[in-house]
């Protein structure tokens, strides 16, 4: 508990006084929820000086500090449905005569709060949430802000408005000033909110005004009444936002007001992929009892408002301690060191281990045995280590550093020098010969129906198969002494395998496993070079030349077929009687290969907007839906890809970017 305290603290100051935060809010989230719960379970042990205990921090002293003319209360969080369901449950407790109210459910804009203030309808003053009770006057940063009006677009005004809202910067407008930063050799901004509230509290107005900043509503008070102002007094959350509207203010489109806390539980599950698409961060939901009378009868706690709850979406970062470190290796003998990790509860699921990439990384990051690391999970199936939170290391804790051998095979491992990479080299490595079966028999390449992983590790350990060409040399027999195989699995395999033979051209060049070459990719090169023949003749200029190949691929398809080792598979594939050219029905099949497919969109894509997207493949014959299931055929996959991705992996469907599904469209309209 002391050690909580005293990182809350510290992050506390870096976060509100110094602008310099070193924690991600979901981790600061973690680390004070975590407070909460021992406290919770010790009361004997609760401190006067607790974070848990206080509203908020002071507010930094660079501008004049100012009192709120009506303190801006934060709001008590939840982190699932379960629990906004239990604060339902208090605050009906509270009200036993309403056991069902509407509430209206906003974005939670991940910004900085602002109170504006409007004398007679004219901006007077602008200040930051500060503590709550106190914070800074920025007013002529504020006054920049183009979609906060300097003047209430009525007449006459209220004496007094008080307005609260929150402060953002778009993500277009952030990424262009990270580029600005950049080439001044100015560090980047982490996330869009430091950026936003670095921009507020600049010194000089015109930097804010060029960083341009966005607003939106979402509180209006009346403290002296309404005055003259020919307005009826809002009576609900709802009728607010309409006023703030109607004062010239932006207020969230994507509001909504829910009559129960079955709709509020849709428009949460809606919008926790919906909020990919958008062009600003948020974080989660606010919901707000819509009716103020009730809101009035409810209340405040000590530092919350119990008619209001901010219904939080699962952190994509965690905090979590690494216990181990373990190496992987790939098909192409790729090193990977993987984190093995205290669970934690990520994006909706348990993550035990995150990804550390390689050597280089490694050194990056610093990774000493029993670090405390954040984890991020941001569409990646396996979340990856992000940042090492140093000042948690343990005294004495050992550094980490790559093995020099292969764990699998014994070999000196090599790291070239123009990659990151660090390798196993030698071909007969079991690990390089499990994954090299494995991605042969998958779906995309020769789709062999029960060749699953258990088996392909018992058949390379026992020496069975050295090669995917050796696939096609089992018989029945040969299986049968394997421990768990009987007679019709063993017939199920051989039968399998042997039909596998039947897969085109395009589907082995694929399963080859070349460096760099997916399955649209190897379309692409079996439709420009119809045999194993052609390809391997090809120069490298003449393979870059095909479109949405390049150097980087041609010059690994070169490299491949140069390998003696890779010459001799193809010709014992040929005398398998695999198929190493393409046929005339398979240029037929390629012609309607979107006939009868389904997309699936997720994510950002670079050029395309969704409906264009759709209305190409649509055009070629394709289908798109809004979800993933074991008869999608592809999903397209952007920046920000969202929940769909993980699906999507987890049932083993292919994958495109959209320059993969530019070039499917263009090979496919080229080709009819």
């Amino acid at each position: 508990m002391t050690e909580l305290r005293s990182q809350l603290q510290k992050a506390s100051y870096a976060y509100y006084v110094l602008d310099d935060p070193f924690l991600p809010d979901p981790v600061y989230d973690r680390l004070y929820r975590e407070l909460q719960e021992l406290e919770a379970q010790h009361p004997e042990l609760l401190t006067a000086d607790s974070p848990t205990q206080r509203v908020g921090e002071t507010p930094a002293s660079q501008f004049t500090s100012v009192k709120h003319n009506i303190p801006l209360y934060s709001l008590e969080n939840a982190f699932d449905l379960a629990e906004y369901h239990q604060w339902q449950a208090r605050w009906q407790k509270l009200e036993p005569d309403t056991p069902e109210a509407a509430a209206v459910a906003e974005l939670k804009i991940d910004g900085n709060a602002l109170a504006l203030t409007y004398e007679q309808g004219v901006l007077v003053r602008g200040a930051t949430r500060g503590d709550g009770i106190s914070g800074e006057e920025i007013t002529q940063n504020v006054r920049t802000i183009r979609s906060i009006p300097l003047r209430l677009r009525i007449e006459p005004a209220p004496p007094i408005v008080e307005i609260r809202g929150e402060a953002f910067l778009p993500l277009d407008v952030f990424e262009l000033i990270n580029q600005e930063r950049e080439a001044a050799d100015e560090a980047r901004f982490a996330n869009p909110r430091n950026a936003a509230a670095g921009t507020l509290r600049q010194l000089d107005a015109k930097v804010v005004a060029r960083r341009r900043l966005d607003f939106f509503a979402y509180t209006l008070i009346f403290p002296q009444g309404l005055g003259e102002a020919p307005l009826s007094p809002p009576q609900t959350q709802w009728q607010s936002l309409e006023l703030l509207t109607q004062l010239g203010f932006k207020v969230n489109p994507h509001r909504q007001r829910c009559e129960s806390a079955e709709a509020v539980a849709a428009y949460y599950d809606h919008w926790a992929e919906a909020r990919q698409d958008l062009p600003y961060l948020t974080d989660g939901v606010v919901v707000k009892l819509d009716d103020f009378d009730l809101q009035e009868r409810l209340g405040f706690t000590q530092k919350f408002p119990r008619w209001a709850i901010a219904l939080k979406y699962p952190a994509e970062e965690a905090p979590t301690v690494l216990e181990a470190v373990t190496v992987q290796v790939g098909r192409t003998g790729a090193i990977t060191p993987v984190a093995s990790l205290r669970p934690v509860q990520l994006a909706g699921t348990t993550v035990s281990r995150a990804s550390l990439h390689n050597a280089d990384r490694l050194a990056e990051l610093d990774i000493h045995l029993g670090d405390t690391v954040i984890v991020r999970k941001a569409g990646e199936i396996i979340p990856e280590v992000v940042r090492v939170l140093t000042e948690l290391r343990p005294a004495g804790a050992p550094v980490y550093h790559l093995p020099t051998h292969c764990p699998e095979c014994g070999e000196t491992l090599v790291k070239p020098e123009d990659e990151a990479v660090t390798r196993c080299i030698n071909i007969s490595c079991p690990a390089i010969v499990r994954g090299a079966i494995l991605h042969w028999a998958s779906r995309d390449a020769m789709d062999i129906s029960g060749l699953g992983e258990k088996w392909v590790q018992q058949w390379v350990a026992q020496g069975i198969v050295h090669s995917v060409a050796d696939l096609y040399d089992l018989t029945v027999e040969s299986l049968l002494p394997l421990e768990r195989m009987g007679q019709q699995l063993a017939q199920k395999l051989v039968d399998a395998i042997q039909q596998s033979k039947q897969r085109p051209w395009s589907r082995v060049l694929y399963g080859l496993g070349i460096r760099h070459v997916g399955s649209v990719n190897a379309q692409l090169l079996a439709d420009h070079f119809p045999s194993a023949e052609q390809l391997a003749a090809a120069e490298e200029d003449a393979i870059a030349a095909v479109y949405g190949i390049g150097p980087e691929i041609a010059q690994s398809v070169c490299q491949w077929f140069q390998v003696a080792a890779n010459q001799q598979l193809i010709e014992r594939l040929r005398a398998e009687g695999l198929a190493l050219a393409a046929t005339a029905s398979d240029r037929a099949e390629t012609s309607a290969q979107l006939r009868g497919q389904t997309f699936v969109l997720t994510g950002t894509l670079p050029t395309l907007k969704r409906p264009e997207a759709k209305a190409l493949i649509e055009a070629a014959g394709g289908k798109v839906t809004g979800s993933i299931s074991s008869k999608t055929s592809y999903v397209v996959v952007g920046e920000s890809a969202g929940s769909k991705l993980e699906k999507a992996e987890k049932l083993k469907i292919p994958q495109l970017t959209e320059a993969d599904l530019l070039a499917l469209l263009e090979e496919t309209v080229s080709v009819e």
